[in-house]
């Protein structure tokens, strides 16, 4: 037992070595002088209030759709609240359509402040796409959403409220921030993700057959590897404080061509960071598009390999 162990030590060893790559770095660029700029970093101090990362891979036609929904709520949120300041990051990973000439029309519109595009050159994956977008945001509250607007952007305001809720309860202080000067909510690691868990008994019956047998095989798989406590750990909206968002994008590694695993290992560094994750039930709707297949089960079981491999022989380093 102890020879075959070793054995799939060096099989996943050899596997980390071909799989590395260079960390390319990030830049946007701004349409009007053609300069790229380089990006923020997480570990730099917030410089808006709130960061909506969207992942963009091919989405010249469902885009413009979900971005005009978006600006549309948070000019509307800034209109009203003059303390309220906000940034749409859109990562292009690698596109082959007009993904890029889309997503420079929304910054000529709104200004290179309010929105930004980082070019990934290559397609990477929609984790890496995240993980770039999060890397390089200036909010104190980070979000995550996909480009195809399944999930309503109002919805923002119920993770958000309940990480303030979170917040003054872990930082002791009542129903308001303003008793104490010092408070930040960038500065408490929480976590709060969107839920489709309410929606599952409709999903069963409208959802394609596939798509029913790959969740449910996938939710048993997600249960033995990261444990229990996330209904729907693969909704694409999440939403991090800043603190939280630095521990966990700076070691997240299913960040490559595979969209199912990466969700599960933010769960996985919750947990292990202790960050508090609040799950949040939002309206969803299927958005034709999908790019969920029955090819993607040997991807799955694949990941998630890799990925309890990788921990539980500590050849994945947790940086605190």
């Amino acid at each position: 037992m102890g020879f075959l162990w070793t054995i799939a030590e060096l099989l996943v060893a050899l596997v980390f070595i071909i799989a590395s790559h260079v960390d390319a770095p990030a830049f946007f660029e701004d349409p009007n002088s053609l300069k790229q700029v380089p990006c923020p970093h997480i570990h730099d101090p917030a410089e808006k209030y709130i960061s909506l990362v969207i992942p963009a891979f091919n989405e010249e036609h469902r885009l413009p759709g979900a971005l005009n929904e978006t600006i549309n709520y948070l000019q509307e949120r800034a209109a009203k609240d003059k303390s309220f300041t906000y940034e749409v990051v859109i990562v292009d990973d690698g596109s082959a359509d007009a993904t890029k000439r889309v997503a420079f029309d929304f910054v000529k519109k709104y200004t290179v402040d309010n929105v930004r595009v980082i070019l990934l050159g290559r397609n990477h994956g929609k984790g890496e796409a995240i993980r770039k977008g999060m890397l390089h945001s200036r909010g104190e509250l980070l979000l995550m959403l996909d480009a195809d607007g399944a999930t309503k952007v109002t919805d923002l305001e119920k993770l958000e409220n309940q990480i303030h809720a979170v917040a003054r309860k872990e930082f002791h202080l009542g129903d308001s921030t303003s008793s104490d000067s010092s408070f930040r909510i960038s500065d408490i690691p929480l976590a709060a993700f969107g839920s489709r868990a309410h929606l599952e008994e409709k999903a069963l019956a409208t959802r394609k057959w596939y798509r029913n047998f790959l969740m449910k095989g996938f939710h048993l798989v997600v249960l033995l590897t990261a444990g229990s406590g996330i209904r729907d750990t693969q909704c694409g909206f999440k939403m991090f404080t800043r603190a939280a968002a630095r521990k966990l994008f700076t070691n997240i590694r299913l960040k490559r061509q595979f969209i199912w695993c990466f969700d599960v290992e933010l769960v996985f560094l919750c947990k292990w960071f202790g960050i508090p994750v609040i799950e949040i039930s939002v309206n969803w709707t299927e958005i034709p598009g999908s790019k969920v297949n029955p090819l993607s089960i040997p991807s799955m079981l694949w990941e998630l390999a890799l990925m309890s491999m990788g921990y539980r022989t500590r050849m994945w380093k947790i940086c605190s």
